[in-house]
């Protein structure tokens, strides 16, 4: 997008004007903002069946909102409908319900049902957290290469969120704002000046990303791991900037913890969310540094690196000795049944290996895209070119993408953070094609470094590789809302498939985990099942009643205090529980083997369940 340089029919004045308009920053996210949500309101509102994201966090989230809305405590975060009796504790951060909740209240002052509140309130939210990543992009590319990489930065952040779900209205999980945070971060983290207050800003950044979710931990420590190198190199001439961001990180994350953590789990250690394990890690960490900083004494390099090495080993000794199970995969522990059963077959948590294997044409969008980036930045390192800015990206994107290695959600936060780099690269090209028009290979350089630089490329080059050209060209098949006719069959997570079962007496429901945060919202049942590690012994509970011998079902469904079982017979994991074994109470329902203490229910339309209450 090259707003910035277009001037055609422009005259005098009105150019000057023009000029100066787009030579700023917020008058030029302004504009970008208004054509992007046009854009997202153009072509996903008339589409849309449903005012809620596709995604059962989406959903979960929606769920957690109304509790809280209906009275919910605030330090309570238990789903008490969700698992075995008492419920499940979620790991969610409650700043991410609070704008939410307040944007239903406000917009329930002007409508005339919860419903459209609602609706307005997840419209508005995701968009939100689109513009402030997109500000972000924008203040980091003009930070890197002045005015024309920051229009190229808004170019490509534009297309990043146009192209993924997780900004589109509906999308109320958590995501969105760990990628506007993390951007955030970054962008302050860009100052040349090395300023105080971009270095708070990004200290309060870095640690309300830990407080959002723990996917970010990993960047964020590397985050603060370079601000710690960069004082130790530039010693005296850094400190304040080293100051602001450690005192505004330990001073943030306690003001976090405490406003989210409930004085009785203060000694919890979960390594999920904000507890004492990650606090602890970053309070210490952060104060270090800032302490280091204020140290007058320490003018030699030789005495900041062993200031550096002490304030390392203080964060490693305090990870040992309150949180060392934190220092791992945190799901480790999760029940090898479960890994086999759930979460090998969750999209999301596959490795780079798997989905080379299993979905070829999806790997250069994921990965190709961040490896082109850390590819650039070694490069400027090696040239001496802007080397401190690219060793910072350099750490960010690799971080990243080093993580998607292992689960593939992790290329979201890669591909938001190769937006930095490759629009300072482009804006390069550019500069040098536009001064040798002549130069062919200055033009295709600059042609293919765009191309290269936006992961819908690479996602349409391996559609066209799978699916042809016809299909690949299909704007669902880019924007992955491409389901087939079975897949829709197969997906009971309708609202029809909600509401075939709210008619039935308050009480527990068996059915398959991706069903269950439907059922959540729809219904005041209790749910056995959402597919969340933490609800462990409920997902456990619900396998067994599927793979049980009917006889020996019986027993776990009595003893969860099951009402009512719905079975959906087209839901993957369900069909693999027929196939792992076939004398189970799945497959013999599939062939319409009904055990005795089960009761048939007559079919409700549109739904694709088949729904049976247990007897007494």
């Amino acid at each position: 997008m090259t707003i910035w340089t277009s001037e055609s029919g422009l005259h005098g004045d009105e150019r000057q004007r023009s000029k100066g308009m787009f030579s700023r920053l917020l008058p030029s996210v302004l504009v970008y903002a208004v054509v992007l949500i046009g854009l997202i309101l153009f072509f996903h509102l008339p589409t849309a069946s449903d005012y809620v994201g596709g995604d059962n966090d989406d959903v979960v989230r929606l769920v957690q909102v109304r509790d809280l809305l209906n009275g919910q405590g605030w330090f309570d975060l238990h789903q008490y409908r969700l698992g075995l009796e008492g419920g499940t504790l979620m790991h969610w951060s409650r700043f991410v319900d609070l704008p939410i909740a307040a944007l239903i209240r406000f917009f329930s002052l002007f409508t005339g049902s919860s419903v459209e509140a609602e609706t307005l309130a997840l419209i508005v939210w995701p968009l939100s957290t689109a513009v402030v990543l997109l500000a972000a992009a924008g203040l980091a590319g003009r930070r890197l290469g002045g005015i024309p990489t920051m229009h190229i930065s808004l170019g490509l952040a534009c297309l990043y969120i146009f192209t993924m779900k997780r900004f589109y209205p509906g999308n109320i999980d958590h995501h969105n704002v760990q990628l506007a945070t993390l951007m955030v971060m970054t962008a302050m983290l860009l100052d040349r000046r090395w300023s105080g207050s971009s270095h708070l800003s990004a200290g309060i950044a870095a640690a309300f990303a830990i407080a959002i979710g723990a996917e970010t931990v990993p960047v964020v420590a590397v985050g603060c791991m370079v601000v710690t190198l960069q004082w130790c190199w530039h010693g005296k001439e850094f400190a304040p900037a080293a100051c602001s961001f450690g005192l505004a990180f330990a001073l943030s994350i306690s003001a976090f913890f405490f406003a989210t953590v409930p004085p009785s789990a203060y000694g919890a250690v979960t390594c999920d969310n904000l507890s004492l394990g990650f606090y602890s890690l970053s309070a210490v960490g952060g104060a270090g540094l800032f302490l280091a900083g204020r140290l007058t004494g320490l003018v030699t390099f030789r005495q900041r690196i062993l200031a550096v090495a002490l304030i390392g080993a203080a964060v490693l000794a305090t990870g040992l000795l309150i949180a060392p199970q934190c220092l791992g995969n945190p799901l480790a522990n999760l029940d090898p049944m479960l890994v086999e059963l759930w979460l090998d077959n969750t999209t999301e948590a596959q490795s780079a290996r798997t989905l080379l294997a299993t979905s070829p044409d999806t790997f250069g969008a994921f990965y190709l895209v961040g490896l082109f980036a850390v590819a650039v930045c070694v490069f400027r390192i090696i040239q001496k070119d802007r080397a401190e800015a690219h060793l910072l990206l350099l750490a960010l994107v690799g971080t990243a993408w080093l993580i998607s290695l292992v689960q593939v959600r992790g290329a979201a936060i890669t591909n938001a953070l190769t937006i930095l780099p490759l629009s300072l690269l482009i804006s390069d090209l550019k500069r040098h094609s536009n001064a040798e028009p002549e130069n062919m290979n200055a033009g295709l350089a600059y042609i293919l470094a765009a191309l290269f630089s936006v992961p819908v490329v690479w996602a349409l080059f391996g559609a066209v590789a799978t699916n042809g050209i016809r299909d690949a060209l299909s704007l669902k098949t880019l924007l992955g809302q491409d389901k087939s006719v079975a897949e829709e069959e197969a997906d009971c997570r309708s609202s029809a498939d909600g509401l075939a079962l709210a008619g039935y007496p308050t009480g527990v429901v068996a059915a398959p985990s991706d069903s269950g945060a439907t059922i959540l919202r729809y219904t005041p049942h209790r749910v056995l099942s959402a597919p969340y590690h933490r609800n462990q012994a409920g997902m456990l509970t619900e396998l067994h009643i599927g793979l049980s011998k009917p006889s020996e079902a019986e027993a776990f469904l009595k003893g969860a205090k099951v009402t009512v079982l719905a079975f959906c017979a087209g839901d993957p994991q369900t069909r693999n529980l027929m196939k792992v074994n076939p004398q189970g109470l799945y497959a013999q329902l599939a062939k319409g083997n009904v055990p005795d203490f089960l009761q048939p229910q007559p079919a409700k339309e549109g739904s694709h369940f088949r729904i049976y209450t247990v007897r007494p």
